[in-house]
Parts: structure tokens; C-alpha cells; sequence
């Protein structure tokens, strides 16, 4: 008689059942969106803050540069002294104070002008306030050569050239960074769900295993039914946990941005008032059409398909190879010698991914890291959407789970002798003995 399906319940219910199981599924959206929401909150407190500017500007070149803004207020001193200039911002305790003395030139004023401050200023401030006299000064300097500045900029021309392929289809380098960031997240999300649900399913063999549960299982039950039937159960559990963890992450950051006010996608690296004017650009908006573009050009339904088939190929061939681990040891702590062999093609599939695949998708190294089982669900999910035929993509997954199949074989005859053993850790020359049994 089949015993799969009842094995695969048992397990399914067993994970969904436990208690730290049930916690973590509804604490961890809790924490991560409560993290992204501290983080966004305090960024949005430090992008409130006015921050004023004190301005003692000797030479008078530079005075006209500093306008103003809501976050930004610029006070300029005039007819006092260095030093009072000093006491003056620290009794009024202004962010700073930018003293530029007088200079013979343009040049020799470039290493003498200094930023007073208490503590150590924003690097964003300070490459603002530099920006505006390095445009001042450059201004200067072309009128004296008697060179007209805004003659410079009409004369300028921003060169972008459009990619097409020859049979016609126009992309762009928006477009290829576009299709990395699909891939890459694919093929990471991947890498974390076997990092994370691998262990569990090794944890719940070892766990059988100590407990002498598994005496009693095997005595009914084929060791290759109880195994694909832990894969199997883990697996689901798993999926079950993630997209209840994507469900309320969602609702959980659309009720703090709508009822706290909080910009989620708030960005501690750039001021709020850099971010507008940013946005309002033309050429901006320009860029975020072309975006949402290239998104709809990307072979969205190939993508998806081949993620889910990948993402299931990818995880079963892992699960096994966990599984085969849970059954050969008697602790986690005897699982240390075994995990290197099963991490390293995962972190070789990274390394491919990120410094090969965006260098050249349709090389020698991308195609042949997208054909071998151990690195094609993350190596071939990220070329895909730089175009790849499909019947290598139907290839690359027959070669997977073709994989899988031969791996739980090899697994299963592990496990069958791995989970009856105790008290003793394996070697890799004893596995392969059991590999014969």
C-alpha cells in the first residue's frame, strides 16, 4: 500500500501544528515590518529636521548660490569676523557655519574654504554645498577665460544610445539592470528558502531519529516513502508559512503607512527634498516610463512559470540531500562536515549570478552553470529574462528534476541505514558503504 500521502499529511500537520512554528509564522512579519518601519520613521524624522546654514562669505562670490528651501535654511553673515561669526552659531546652535575667505583666485580659494560644526557633518550636506561653489567657481573661471557658461551648457550633448537586437526587439541598459534585479531576486529567494526549510527538514529527521519514533515508522513504511513524504510535508509547510508571511507583511504595511503616516519606502541614504526634486525632473519621469516599459516587456508569464518550476526542482533536490544529512547524524552539531558540500554549490550559483550573468547572460560560463543541477535554478532564473530559448530552459528542468530523482535514490538507501544508527559519526567513506547495502 502507497503510504505517501498519509506520510506527507502527517508531516504537513506535525509543522503547522508546533508551536514555535505558529509563532514564528505571525511574529516574523511583526518584526520585519516593524523594523522597515522604524527604519522609514527615523529617516522621516531626520528629513523633518531644519537644519540651518550659517554663511560668511568674504570673497561675495558665493553668496547668490545658496538659496533657501524648507529643509534647508542658509543665514548669511555679514561685516563680523571669523571668530564672532563662530560664537554667533553656537549661540544660536545652527547646523554649521561655511566660512570662504578672500583668495588672489579661484584656485588658491579651493583649499581654503572651511565647514565649522560641532559634530561631524552629513556627507549629503556637505557634497550639496560643494556642488553649489564647484558650479559657481566654474562659472567664474569660464567667464574670465571669456568663455560664455551658458554657451558650455547649450553646447553639451547627453548621448544615450538605444539597443536593439537584429531581429528588432529595442531594449535598454535601464532594461538590463531591470532584468538582473528580476533575476537576481528569484534566484536569492530561492537561495534562502532552501537555506532555511533544508535545515527543517533535516532537524525533523534527526528529531525522529533521537526520539526512536522511527523504529516504529519503518517497520510499515518503505525509508523512500518516508522520505519524500518529510520533503514533501516540509515543502508545503513551508510555502503554507511563506505566503501567509507575504499576506500579512503586506496588510501590516499598509496599515502603518496609512494610519501612522509612514513612508515605508523611505530612503535613509537621500534627503526627502533630493528625492522630490528628483522626482519632478523630466528626465526622471522620462526614465520611470521607460521603466515600467521594459517591466512589460520582460516575458513576465515565462518567468513565473519557470520560477515555480525551478523554485520546486531546486528545493526537492536540496530537501534530499538535508534529509540524507538528518538521517546519517545524531545532533545538529554533527551536521557541520556535511554542510559544506551541500552550501558550496549554492554560494557558487550566487557568486556565477551576480558576476557572470550580468556580464555576459549568453556566455560559456552562464550557459553551462544554467545546465548543471546544483546552481541551474539559481543561474538560469536569472538569464532568463535576458532571453533564453525555451527548450533550453525545458532542458535545464528535465536535467533538474531528473537529478532529483537519481539524488533521493542515493538518498533514500542513506537514510534507510542512517536512521536505524546511533551513537556513531559517520565518515564519508562509510556512506559509501552504505551506499552499497
Amino acid at each position: 500500500m502507497n503510504h505517501l500521502p498519509l506520510i506527507i499529511k502527517r508531516e504537513y500537520l506535525n509543522k503547522v501544528k508546533n508551536k514555535s512554528f505558529i509563532i514564528m509564522t505571525f511574529l516574523s512579519p511583526l518584526i520585519m515590518v516593524g523594523l522597515f518601519a522604524l527604519i522609514a520613521f527615523l529617516t522621516q524624522l531626520n528629513n523633518d529636521k531644519v537644519r540651518t546654514i550659517s554663511i560668511l562669505d568674504e570673497s561675495k562670490l558665493f553668496v547668490s548660490q545658496f538659496k533657501s528651501t524648507d529643509k534647508t535654511k542658509y543665514d548669511i553673515l555679514t561685516n563680523v569676523s571669523l571668530e564672532d561669526a563662530k560664537k554667533i552659531v553656537q549661540e544660536s546652535k545652527n547646523y554649521g557655519l561655511l566660512y570662504i575667505p578672500k583668495a588672489d583666485s579661484i584656485d588658491a580659494l579651493a583649499d581654503k574654504i572651511k565647514f565649522y560644526s560641532e559634530d561631524s557633518p552629513s556627507l549629503m550636506t556637505m557634497e550639496e554645498i560643494e556642488r553649489k561653489i564647484e558650479t559657481k567657481a566654474r562659472d567664474i573661471k569660464l567667464r574670465k577665460s571669456g568663455i560664455d557658461p551658458d554657451l558650455i551648457h547649450k553646447l553639451k550633448v547627453n548621448v544615450t544610445a538605444n539597443l536593439e537586437t537584429f531581429s528588432g526587439e529595442k531594449t535598454s541598459k535601464l532594461g538590463s539592470t531591470l532584468k538582473l534585479v528580476f533575476g537576481g531576486a528569484a534566484g536569492y529567494l530561492l537561495f534562502m528558502f532552501i537555506i532555511i526549510y533544508g535545515n527543517m527538514i533535516m532537524r525533523s529527521v534527526i528529531e525522529e531519529k533521537t526520539s526512536r519514533i522511527i523504529e516504529v515508522i519503518i517497520s510499515s513504511v518503505k525509508p523512500i516513502q518516508l522520505l519524500l513524504g518529510k520533503i514533501f510535508g516540509t515543502s508545503l509547510a513551508g510555502i503554507t508559512q511563506f505566503l501567509i508571511w507575504i499576506l500579512i507583511g503586506g496588510i501590516l504595511m499598509t496599515v502603518v503607512s496609512t494610519v501612522f503616516g509612514i513612508n515605508m519606502s523611505g530612503s535613509p541614504m537621500a534627503s526627502q527634498e533630493a528625492v522630490n526634486q528628483v522626482a519632478n525632473s523630466a528626465e526622471m519621469q522620462k526614465m520611470m516610463n521607460l521603466g515600467m516599459q521594459e517591466v512589460l516587456n520582460l516575458p513576465l508569464a515565462n518567468l513565473a512559470i519557470m520560477f515555480v518550476l525551478f523554485f520546486v526542482g531546486g528545493y526537492l533536490l536540496y530537501g534530499s540531500l538535508y534529509a540524507a544529512i538528518g538521517a546519517a547524524v545524531d545532533s545538529e552539531t554533527d551536521t557541520q562536515q556535511f554542510m559544506m558540500p551541500i552550501l558550496m554549490p549554492l554560494m557558487l550559483a550566487i557568486y556565477v549570478g551576480f558576476f557572470t550573468v550580468i556580464e555576459n547572460p549568453h556566455g560559456t560560463v552562464s550557459q553551462i552553470f544554467s545546465y548543471v543541477p546544483f546552481t541551474s535554478p539559481v543561474v538560469m532564473l536569472m538569464r532568463i529574462p535576458f532571453g533564453v530559448p525555451i527548450w533550453q530552459q525545458l532542458l535545464s528542468v528535465a536535467i533538474l528534476f531528473g537529478t532529483f530523482f537519481l539524488t533521493v535514490l542515493f538518498a533514500a538507501k542513506i537514510y534507510r541505514v542512517g536512521i536505524l544508527m546511533y551513537g556513531k559519526k559517520p565518515s564519508y567513506k562509510e556512506l559509501r558503504k552504505w551506499l552499497k547495502y
